[in-house]
């Protein structure tokens, strides 16, 4: 393992930046300040002047390799990762998703299996996508016996993998008895099921459709509910890709209320808007935004974008899970239920929020690294090991170029997807030199 010296940069943190060096020995940060090559002896030096020296990025909501009636989102670990890298993600959290009636533990070890291939840092949130006694004793057991710290709930997708409000009450007892997490896909599961099946009937079975049969409504009040159960249980909630305005004040009220929530957006409900569902679209236009929760209006997106500097968010993650369109997402263009939802953004999801806020004065550079990367370590159970520039934490460290500039598109990202939902978005700003633990990749 290579001993590093990084010089002249600046440091950036969560809560300050300035003119710093960074010794890299053993895997870990072992002194940051004011240092002396020469008392560097055997370290390779990196001459970081004019670039910003960052902790390396977190993200704690992908989907690689997510098993749908459509095949796998068209990532796996070994594509996934190396995008990750590209971007200055060093570390992601994915998620198992447990068949119905296959043990949590089995389920585990076979996903831990499948991501041995990432390039990167990588754990795994468990899915509950039932709830029993059988279950119930399994969750205790995946907490003290196998270190996982966080479980996904989802409120939609009631036929396959969501659960009752009656059963995530429940599951958020036990996690709360064993000082753990709950995420929750927060979409009332009953509403679109009730409006997918008006529209079909009504024979309104395009794309165009998907975002009517999940309206903002139903994430409010999914979000309202969720709230009172973490009030009512005492288990700390993680509110995954919030894309309303009045979803992001209620977890500011909440927040402000004392309460144990944990608030994500990501870069699609901050930069796009519901234009990209216009009638004026072809439904292969409309095939790559199909994601749960749809893209809102522009009003939402300020909100969002409010809610990064006034602490209704801790995270912005990407829910990254691409699928074709071609073999995929086409399987549903005359019945918009049968498309499998989500897109891409693990490559870009840095550069994004450099530019469109850090840029554009509207996070400072301090807050921006804390959303991707400070705050989801202390969140996910590494403030001590990850997402800051301090001895004794993990060597993962992002060399920042901020004058780089570019141009997103279908023909240079990384990913296998074919199709790009920020084609033609300009960037400036991407990660020049990456290491984790101590080795560049």
């Amino acid at each position: 393992m290579t001993k590093f010296l990084i010089i002249n940069g600046t440091m950036v943190t969560a809560e300050r930046s300035f003119r710093g060096d960074i010794a890299i020995d053993k895997g870990k940060i072992i002194s940051t300040g004011d240092l002396f090559p020469a008392a560097f002896s055997g370290f390779d030096v990196i001459d970081a002047t004019h670039k910003l020296v960052l902790p390396g990025g977190i993200d704690p909501h992908v989907h690689l390799s997510l098993p749908t009636p459509a095949g796998n989102s068209s990532d796996d670990f070994i594509s996934g990762s190396i995008a990750a890298l590209a971007g200055g993600t060093t570390t992601i959290i994915d998620f198992v998703t447990p068949l119905r009636g296959q043990s949590l533990i089995e389920a585990l070890n076979l996903r831990r299996k499948e991501a041995e291939s990432a390039s990167c840092n990588l754990a795994l949130h468990v899915g509950i996508s039932e709830w029993n006694d059988r279950v119930a004793k399994e969750v205790v057991q995946c907490i003290r016996g196998e270190g996982i710290r966080s479980f996904k709930a989802y409120l939609a997708y009631r036929e396959t993998i969501g659960i009752s409000t009656e059963q995530l009450r429940q599951l958020m007892e036990v996690v709360a008895r064993e000082g753990a997490l709950v995420m929750v896909h927060c979409e009332d599961g009953e509403m679109i099921s009730f409006l997918q099946m008006g529209f079909l009937h009504e024979g309104k079975c395009s794309p165009a459709y998907h975002p009517l049969s999940r309206p903002p409504i139903a994430e409010i009040n999914a979000i309202r509910g969720i709230i009172g159960l973490s009030e009512q249980t005492g288990c700390p909630v993680y509110i995954v890709h919030t894309s309303t305005a009045d979803g992001a004040g209620l977890i500011l009220a909440a927040k402000e209320k004392g309460l144990k929530v944990y608030g994500e957006t990501c870069p699609q409900y901050l930069l796009l808007d519901d234009s990209v569902y216009s009638a004026q679209h072809s439904p292969w236009n409309i095939l790559p935004f199909m994601m749960s929760p749809p893209i809102r209006k522009k009003d939402d997106a300020e909100r969002l974008w409010k809610g990064l500097s006034d602490g209704t968010f801790d995270v912005v993650a990407t829910d990254h899970c691409p699928f074709n369109l071609h073999g995929q997402k086409d399987l549903g263009i005359n019945n918009f239920t049968k498309i499998p939802h989500g897109a891409g953004g693990i490559e870009h999801r840095l550069s994004l929020l450099y530019t469109y806020g850090v840029l554009k004065g509207k996070i400072t550079i301090n807050r921006f690294v804390d959303l991707v990367s400070t705050r989801p370590a202390e969140i996910f159970g590494w403030g001590g090991r990850k997402g800051k520039l301090l001895p004794g934490y993990d060597a993962d460290v992002v060399i920042w170029d901020p004058d780089h500039v570019g141009t997103i598109s279908v023909h240079n990202h990384l990913s296998q997807c074919d199709s790009e939902i920020y084609e033609g978005f300009h960037f400036q700003g991407k990660a020049d030199t990456v290491i984790i633990g101590g080795k560049i990749h």
